[in-house]
């Protein structure tokens, strides 16, 4: 099947929210499974909405999660070029084409017009009146007008438009590889304007025209695309491609946590989670709002999350690696319904995602955390530290919040703790400890966790006596690894400078 082409064709109007980048990968998913090719098609026709750096944000974003595309700006291809600005001249002779054949027409109407005529339209039963059928035979256009005046208009600069002639009557079916089969009351589909008065195409033109010309074989694209699916598949029989029609995959919505209503970055700032695969930085408003990598996940498990959005592999199994989700992905497995956005799960998906990785490679991604914050230690003695910690991290980030007491004495300690366990005698208990830690020949976890048992028992002591106050005193915390790990990799020379520091502190 290495005739598969399929396309993720964003719209550079602002940052991609992670339903744009699941639509990404599920075309990256099915193209690679397929042995075919993803295109990336930048539809930059609004120019009205377009947005400074979106379009390389995309880019990044898609870096970032590691979908490479085969063709595209930067990339090229044999069907260059591949931002829709570049292509203008290619869809002015298609509109032409189609008013010359009697699907489209000229259309005139002012903006004070098309509101006239809604409100001339307007009902109880049709609230939102539109440019179709019933109201194209009272409007300005060339169907309307002697073919001389349309002409002398086009003459004088007049703006216009090119509409599509929608049919009276019938059915527009189609199939979707989700839906199954789709039908839609073709009397009730309006005249869509397909080339605007600023000699731009609108997208429905557009991306039909280059689906066409790029060889596209399947469009996988979200489901708020559906209704404008039958003016595509009208626009496939008009120009008489419909032999090369592309099968249609409409995407269920990433629903909001409760499941009521389509996921966007108001729920995102409401409920304290990125919605966005990157930062982003509005140009006119200079908001900044917070990316999944920003936040510490990592672009593995970010796209197993966003690959189980929708789609099921049919088995039990949560955790693919890219590799494995190529393997199994399939078209049929997508569901129709809406998958709701749970965050705990995305973090569960990054918690696992870092558990899965060798002490190595937890090693290459922590290092560079640590040195930006001018931590230098060796690979022996990181390896160590992230095997201590990796049961209790979620994001990269929590090694450091978490683990900070490996690489600097504490600067406070669990006061509770202190207040509860130190007594009058306690400073002398760990005083004799510290002399006895000196002579200790082994510091190991194992041989400081035998040692400890048999002073606390030829003292006649509680572990509860020792153990609390020795951890706040090497981590300052209460919680963490075990301290006998937390005492071997410190070593002795630094455990007995901090129990010495913390028994002057406590003891005042």
């Amino acid at each position: 099947m290495s005739d598969i082409r399929v396309r993720f064709a964003p719209s550079p109007t602002g940052p991609l929210h992670i339903g744009g980048v699941r639509t990404a990968l599920y075309n990256y998913l099915f193209a690679r499974k397929n042995k075919g090719a993803f295109i990336l098609r930048i539809e930059d026709t609004d120019q009205a909405r377009y947005v400074q750096n979106a379009e390389q944000y995309i880019i990044d974003a898609l870096n970032w999660c590691g979908l490479d595309f085969d063709e595209g700006p930067g990339k090229g291809g044999a069907y260059a070029p591949y931002r829709q600005s570049e292509r203008k001249e290619i869809y002015r002779q298609y509109a032409d084409r189609l008013v010359q054949e009697g699907h489209a027409y000229f259309a005139f109407d002012t903006p004070q017009e098309l509101e006239a005529m809604r409100e001339k339209f307007k009902s109880k039963e049709n609230p939102s009146p539109q440019y179709d059928h019933v109201t194209r035979p009272q409007m300005f256009n060339s169907l309307t007008l002697p073919k001389e005046e349309t002409e002398q208009r086009i003459r004088e600069g007049q703006p216009y438009v090119i509409r599509v002639k929608m049919p009276e009557s019938g059915e527009v079916q189609f199939q979707d590889l989700v839906r199954g089969e789709v039908s839609f009351n073709a009397a009730l589909l309006d005249d869509k304007v397909l080339f605007k008065s600023d000699g731009m195409p609108t997208y429905h033109l557009a991306n039909v025209v280059d689906d066409y010309l790029m060889k596209i074989t399947h469009v996988i694209r979200g489901e708020e695309w559906l209704p404008s699916t039958p003016l595509h598949v009208m626009l496939y029989r008009f120009f008489g491609w419909e032999s090369a029609m592309p099968q249609f995959t409409h995407l269920p919505l990433i629903l909001r946590p409760d499941g009521n209503g389509k996921l966007s970055k108001r729920d995102g700032d409401r409920l304290g989670f990125p919605v966005f695969p990157l930062n982003w930085k509005d140009t006119d408003t200079g908001e900044e709002s917070k990316g999944f990598r920003e936040r510490g996940f990592l672009p593995e498990a970010f796209v197993n999350m966003l690959a189980m959005l929708g789609w099921n592999p049919g088995t039990e199994q949560e955790l693919f690696s890219k590799e494995a989700l190529i393997e199994h992905f399939s078209i049929e497995r997508i569901v129709k319904s809406g998958a709701k956005f749970d965050f705990e799960k995305a973090k569960w998906f990054n918690e696992q995602t870092l558990r899965s990785k060798s002490p190595e490679e937890l090693v290459m991604l922590v290092k560079p955390l640590l040195n930006s914050q001018g931590i230098q230690r060796d690979d022996f003695f990181l390896q160590k530290f992230c095997s201590l910690l990796i049961e209790r991290v979620t994001f990269l980030e929590d090694f450091l919040t978490q683990g900070a007491y490996f690489f600097s004495r504490p600067e406070s300690y669990d006061e509770k703790t202190v207040k509860k366990r130190w007594k009058p005698e306690s400073a002398a208990v760990f005083s004799k400890l510290i002399e006895q830690l000196f002579a200790l020949e082994e510091f190991s976890a194992a041989s400081l966790d035998k040692f400890v048992h048999e002073f606390v028992e030829k003292n006649q002591l509680g572990m509860g006596d020792v153990l609390p106050l020795w951890r706040v005193m090497l981590s300052g915390v209460t919680q963490g690894p075990a301290v006998f790990e937390i005492g071997a990799l410190l070593g002795k020379e630094e455990v007995i400078a901090r129990m010495n520091a913390a028994i002057a502190l406590f003891g005042k």
